[in-house]
């Protein structure tokens, strides 16, 4: 509508510059809220590392029998990051990457905002239950269950949908 007034009332030069600084304008804005986006989800994938290690100290010094040679210690550790990719993603990510041969990165980079989030509360509870020596059965069940339950919760927050409507 402004730009039918102007248009109607302006000279065409300076139609054409108001259009201009219009288009570069919306262009400057989109490329801010894409920067506002980018920090969120960064921050959070930074955080799930964090969190990634009270994790892996509870794999460490709970599963991994002291007599394992370092490939027998990291399959242990790809075994447990595997059962939070399955809770979450509802698959491995070996499938994640046969499914997706073109993406560079893995199922974690390719993660939503609301799933890092999850990946980060799932990561904390599972070295939780590690310590309480519940079996990777049982802890699957839970984690599962708690993915369901905060991605439920998450999908409802007002402030993820302001974050996704900037």
């Amino acid at each position: 509508m402004l730009i039918r007034i102007l248009h109607s009332s302006s000279p065409r030069g300076y139609q054409r510059e108001f259009e201009l600084y219009l288009v570069t304008e919306f262009k400057r804005l989109k490329a801010e809220e894409q920067q506002r986006l980018s920090l969120e989800w960064n921050l959070q994938r930074t955080l799930a590392k964090v969190n990634y290690r009270i994790h892996t100290d509870a794999i460490k010094t709970h599963i991994i029998p002291p007599a394992v040679t370092k490939e027998q210690a990291n399959m242990i550790y790809a075994s447990e990051a595997d059962l939070l990719n399955v809770a979450l993603f509802g698959k491995t990510a070996q499938q994640w990457c046969n499914e997706n041969p073109n993406t560079t990165g893995n199922i974690r980079d390719d993660a939503t905002l609301e799933q890092l989030v999850v990946l980060s509360n799932m990561e904390s509870i599972n070295a939780l239950l590690i310590r309480q020596e519940l079996p990777q059965s049982e802890r699957l069940i839970q984690l599962n269950q708690t993915a369901i339950t905060q991605l439920t919760s998450l999908a409802n927050n007002s402030h993820i949908k302001k974050l996704k409507d900037v």
